[in-house]
């Protein structure tokens, strides 16, 4: 008879356990080459997760076990990791959701797994509200990457996952894992290499985020796709013969472009799904010696272009010099019969491994190259980052994105040396990629044997000779100049160093001053006095004293109560932070929901400028600090950075039914310049859907305009009807809503 569970009696137990052990099978049956060791340790880690976490359930209501075996199984099958990985995958969740500690698990399998898993254990939340767990979160994982990167693997494998089955979580968590997925995990695994995974990351985020856009251009690439697959056919069928006759043995496979990629394209160039031409690309895999590899990619390069015609602007060679995270591959874009460019990706069977499986593939391919790997270069920038212990969680965050985010140049030192720096990277930036005194005292540079001043943004092929001076030293502008994390920080870390001494004058000052007055040189004075005056601490203060920023004159406006300082009268808190601190505690972010056109809770709420939300809008409130609650749109551009970095702050928001109110927004109109046109339009919006017109500004150039249009519409209804009408007029090309990104919300501050 079936065992039944009392909590989900329509749940069979014993066909459950039959299942979860096939589960595991086929994860053990993907795992090559294991010794007999391995499979033990692998079938104990297993037996420990399912005793573990027996009594949980996952929002789908499925048995939790099933959510480690899924990340093991990613791990291995398009990871390439080993059998210490999927112990450690097996294990991630076991110290932060149940009974088992992390002296349980390095008495059972080791101090190598411990580490893994300490790494992969959230932070408890139980610090400051304010302060941004994500960002802890992220910066505890990529603390322990210089220890062992499978923590960021296994990581980004667990984030995968969860991003696969998010249809079972509530909409608004939905959003907020969404966003934070899209702002750091899906950049970082770009950054590995792990491209199928950065793109399945991207467009899982963007499901959420997008759900019309994203089904819309699904609809698209399904309705094309028969069409697609006989124009690669034909593509292919005189490349793949004359491969054949010159005896390779190679595969062909074609690629469709992410989602969010194609939208990406649409948004930049400003064109509709049918013109994004790069809708696919064909990669060719040859099997070959890796001595070999260079000149049969450019063999092959010049198969393919003696059928087709390439464009000269379009040829990347990553062969010759690869990027910075191990990625190799010659791409060119080449004319078909039918007039439609075509990308072309030419690599080996390594460098196709490389290019799927990331970092793993590279180090078992770096054992036999003994090349010096540009990922312990990567590694050294981060560990160089984590040096500077002035930098919060917020901060660090910033900054590794900043890297993460930036595609590469190449430069070279007067000596020949090349060196990878980010797109943008300026003459400072290499400076400090040398050595940090060369940076510190860096007054300019030759460029190709031309004087250029610091702030010259490099460019791929420059060769540089660096010009420094004694006299030289670092100042706040130059933080404005650089992009690398590791010249931001030293030269913050001079910066400071020199702020220090002063701060250190400043605070003999303010001795002197205290004894002059009678007043002890107390911490409850300093504290009195970096309060009243509004300062973050004591450095700022004296560093203000020092530089007669600050009158120590006003020390007679205070009462001295036997050498202790205090306001003549009561100080009063001021509305500023008691406004934020009730609002902060008078909501329930899990619960509250904010009904835009009814009361809450006595809090003022307004619609943020930066995404001008109506009516029909998916929206949320964010907690501003001295301006109650913003209302945003979903997909506003500030969106992602609001809730990946602040989601404490953010809380469910809706509209009222029958919310009627007129509300701004801009619409951006582009197509062709034709006689008449602007009366066109305006006619639409006066007659036929009386609407009230704010401004119009138009702009023409070679035959070409572009309109911005600001209208008072009751909803998202009515506003796609008169977009709808726009697109009628002959001439118009595209009509879009337009959001101001420069407007950003008043109140950024990351607390």
């Amino acid at each position: 008879m079936a065992e039944i569970n009392p909590d989900f009696p329509h749940i069979d137990l014993e066909k459950e356990r039959k299942e979860i052990l096939s589960a595991f099978r086929g994860l053990m049956r993907l795992v090559k080459n294991r010794s007999k060791e391995d499979t033990t340790m692998i079938r104990k880690a297993f037996d420990v997760a399912v005793e573990a976490h027996k009594d949980m359930r996952r929002k789908s209501g499925e048995p939790y076990i099933y959510h480690p075996i899924a990340v093991a199984r990613i791990c291995v099958e398009e990871m390439g990791l080993g059998p210490t990985a999927i112990i450690c995958a097996l294990l991630h969740d076991t110290v932060e959701d149940t009974h088992i500690t992390l002296q349980d698990v390095e008495d059972l399998f080791g101090p190598k797994v411990r580490l893994i898993i300490d790494g992969l254990t959230k932070i408890p939340e139980v610090f400051d509200e304010n302060a941004s767990i994500q960002a802890e979160n992220f910066r505890k994982m990529i603390l322990t990457i210089s220890d062992d990167l499978r923590v960021v693997l296994i990581k980004l494998a667990d984030r995968l996952h969860n991003m696969r089955t998010l249809g079972s979580m509530r909409e608004d968590k939905q959003l907020k894992i969404a966003s934070e997925t899209k702002f750091l995990y899906a950049p970082l695994a770009h950054r590995l290499g792990l491209y199928s995974i950065k793109s399945e990351l991207e467009d899982l985020a963007f499901k959420y985020t997008e759900k019309e856009i994203y089904h819309q251009i699904e609809t698209s690439l399904k309705s094309t796709q028969d069409v697609r697959n006989r124009f690669i056919r034909r593509f292919v069928y005189p490349i793949k013969e004359a491969m054949t006759n010159e005896g390779y043995t190679f595969e062909i496979k074609a690629r469709t472009k992410s989602i969010s990629s194609i939208w990406r394209k649409m948004k930049t160039k400003g064109i509709p799904f049918e013109e994004v031409y790069d809708v696919f690309a064909i990669r060719i895999i040859v099997e070959t010696p890796q001595e070999m590899e260079k000149s049969d990619c450019w063999r092959i390069y010049s198969i393919v272009t003696d059928f087709y015609q390439p464009s000269p602007d379009r040829l990347r060679d990553w062969i010759s010099t690869p990027r910075a995270n191990g990625y190799e591959s010659l791409h060119t874009t080449v004319m078909s019969p039918q007039g439609k460019w075509v990308e072309v990706q030419i690599r080996s069977k390594r460098m196709d491994e490389i290019a799927e499986k990331g970092l793993a593939a590279h180090y078992k391919y770096k054992e036999s190259k003994k090349d010096d790997s540009k990922f312990d270069r990567w590694i050294a920038e981060i560990r160089s980052l984590l040096e500077n212990p002035d930098l919060n969680a917020m901060d660090f965050v910033n900054e590794f994105k900043l890297n993460l985010f930036n595609d590469e140049i190449y430069v070279f030192t007067p000596r020949g040396e090349l060196r990878v720096l980010p797109t943008g990277s300026t003459i400072l930036d290499f400076a400090y990629d040398i050595h940090t005194k060369i940076g510190d005292t860096c007054i300019g540079a030759k460029v190709n044997n031309k004087l250029m001043p610091l702030s010259y943004q490099l460019q791929s092929g420059d060769q540089l000779e660096i010009i420094t001076s004694s006299k030289q030293k670092p100042s706040e502008e130059w933080l404005r100049m650089v992009v690398t994390a590791r010249a931001k920080q030293k030269i913050k870390s001079t910066l400071n160093e020199e702020r220090k001494q002063i701060a250190d004058d400043g605070k003999e000052i303010l001795m002197r001053k205290f004894k002059q007055h009678n007043i002890r040189f107390v911490s409850e004075n300093i504290t009195f006095l970096e309060k009243s005056f509004h300062l973050p601490g004591a450095t700022e203060l004296y560093f203000r004293i020092a530089k007669g920023k600050i009158d120590l004159g006003k020390l007679r406006e205070f009462d001295n109560d036997n050498g202790l300082l205090a306001h003549k009268k009561k100080e009063v808190t001021t509305k500023r932070v008691r406004k934020k601190e009730n609002i902060q505690a008078s909501i329930d972010k899990k619960s509250d929901t904010l009904i835009i056109g009814e009361d809450f809770k006595n809090i003022q709420y307004t619609l943020a400028k930066c995404c001008s939300p109506i009516p029909g809008d998916k929206v949320f409130g964010f907690i501003t600090i001295n301006d109650g609650i913003k209302i945003h749109r979903n997909n506003c551009p500030n969106a992602e950075h609001l809730m990946s970095k602040m989601a404490y702050r953010c809380i469910a928001a809706r509209w009222r039914d029958q919310y009627l109110e007129e509300r701004e927004v801009t619409v951006k109109i582009f197509g062709f310049d034709r006689m008449g046109i602007v009366n066109k339009l305006t006619e639409i919006i006066s007659h036929q859907h009386n609407v009230n017109m704010k401004s119009i500004s138009f702009e023409t150039e070679d035959g070409l305009f572009e309109g911005r249009v600001k209208v008072m519409v009751y909803d998202t209804e009515h506003l796609d009807q008169l977009m709808r009408k726009f697109e009628q007029v002959e001439g118009v090309q595209r009509v879009v809503r337009w959001d101001d990104e420069n407007n950003e919300p008043e109140d950024y501050d990351e607390d």
